[in-house]
């Protein structure tokens, strides 16, 4: 933990930040894999089906994001209170348990919102017949969004106070729940009847409550977590922690609604361009989706470990933990980008049959998708982690700004144009997602660069 008199340097950073980010990166990368075999499963009920659920998770998915944005705020509050003070079982508990209140309150206002999904997609001109399939789904599927936020804070929780390898591991069990239940429920095995997306949806819901339930068994076993009672009292509401998330909360929910608004915006576009292009689009995106995650796992790492300083008064500290952590995620994103450069159609081969006559077009479309995604790897990569740096000195507001700037006034204006009024199609919403991710890494390394000129390191 850090402290204002142990050292930091940027190799004992480095190597911090390895450690953390590692469990948590792959934890990352084990959750798209559970995302992606929903996807496999129901491509093979057709592109129908794949343009009717891609249109239906863009929406849940995008709430579920927010959401977590919210309650994520309980990382850099409990790494802050660690820093200040190690033994803060109290305070460690309070933040947790208000997250709790923040996830199923909000999780339910969510679920909510996704049964007027139907309306939203016939708003954005989506075919009469991908609505009516995709209407149904997300009403399902809806239901996962509160036990997902649940246990993303239980995940949070079990980070923060140095259990990442939980994370891991419980995500690689879902991830035997998630195939185990789209084989039985959407093509009907064990004696069960074929439901098709519904079954998926159903299975998304098993899974995310199989999640909580192994978190919460984990958290009860393990003698370091066990000790903070986070179950304990859940009726208290602490007005003033619950306050506190929710300053910190809400614009980290907003900044990652922009940007994850920004993809599932790219995806009705498509929708109205052709469903070709959008069951193209969907499957680019897993991937590039799936590189993302890596940074991602950096950046969460970085949150904690420069929260640490950050409750520690440690100002070096928190430079070295920053750039620790910008370092590791540019050198992934150069292997992400020089793979999809190199062996695209062998990536694409995961997820549809490239050989397939039927898959042709879907195939070319998605090459050149993945093309405009390799070259924007770096500078999504460096978004996500100087994002995770700022929350971790608690910085929210203006990147949230930045991120509305970037992802919309930049980013989806470009996509639309480019996509909707040029030959471009396709390929130009992907240009205007490689031109909103760059503008919004700028400005982010410029305000994370000029921290101490902000006020924002601790003096």
């Amino acid at each position: 933990m850090a402290t204002r008199d142990l050292p930091s340097t940027f190799r004992t950073e480095l190597a911090a930040t390895l450690r953390l980010a590692g469990p948590l990166a792959l934890a990352n990368l084990l959750q798209m894999a559970v995302f992606a075999t929903d996807v496999i499963f129901v491509a093979r009920l057709g592109q129908l089906a794949l343009a009717a659920s891609s249109l239906a998770v863009a929406i849940v998915a995008l709430l579920a994001m927010g959401l977590n944005g919210v309650t994520g705020a309980v990382a850099p509050l409990i790494a802050a209170e660690i820093g200040r003070r190690h033994n803060s079982v109290r305070e460690v508990r309070r933040s947790t348990r208000m997250a709790l209140w923040i996830a199923v309150l909000i999780g339910a206002a969510c679920v909510g919102l996704c049964f007027f999904g139907g309306a939203f997609m016939r708003l954005t001109g989506q075919a009469p017949e991908v609505v009516a399939l995709s209407g149904h789904f997300i009403r399902v599927i809806a239901i996962a969004i509160v036990p997902m936020a649940v246990a993303n804070v239980l995940r949070t929780f079990v980070s923060a106070l140095g259990r990442p390898f939980f994370a891991t591991a419980i995500t690689a069990l879902s991830i035997l729940v998630n195939v185990l239940g789209n084989y039985t429920l959407v093509f009907g095995h064990f004696g069960l009847p074929a439901l098709g997306l519904t079954g998926s949806a159903l299975s998304s819901i098993l899974t995310a409550c199989m999640t909580v339930i192994a978190y919460a068994l984990a958290i009860s076993a393990d003698r370091k977590l066990r000790r903070y009672h986070v179950f304990g009292r859940m009726w208290r509401i602490e007005t003033e922690r619950m306050r506190q998330i929710l300053a910190l909360g809400l614009p980290i929910a907003a900044t990652l609604i922009a940007e994850g608004g920004l993809f599932s915006g790219a995806a009705f576009l498509m929708g109205r361009i052709g469903e070709a292009q959008l069951a193209a689009h969907t499957v680019a995106l897993q991937i590039a989706a799936f590189a993302f995650q890596v940074p991602f796992g950096v950046g969460q790492a970085a949150t904690i470990r420069v929260g640490y300083h950050y409750g520690a008064g440690n100002r070096h500290g928190v430079g070295h933990a920053g750039s620790a952590a910008i370092a590791i995620s540019m050198a992934f994103m150069i292997v992400s980008a020089s793979t999809m450069l190199v062996f695209p159609r062998f990536i694409l081969s995961a997820y549809v049959d490239v050989s397939a006559p039927e898959n042709a077009v879907l195939v070319a479309f998605a090459l050149q998708f993945l093309f405009v995604a390799a070259i924007f790897q770096l500078t999504d990569g460096l978004q996500a982690v100087v994002a995770g740096a700022l929350r971790g000195i608690q910085d929210t507001r203006v990147p949230m700004m930045i991120a509305l700037f970037g992802y919309w006034v930049a980013g989806f204006a470009t996509s639309a144009a480019l996509g909707l009024f040029t030959p471009l199609e396709g390929v130009g919403v992907w240009i205007g997602l490689a031109v909103g991710l760059t503008a919004a890494a700028i400005l982010l390394l410029v305000r994370w660069h000029w921290r101490e000129r902000f006020h924002l390191a601790p003096m």
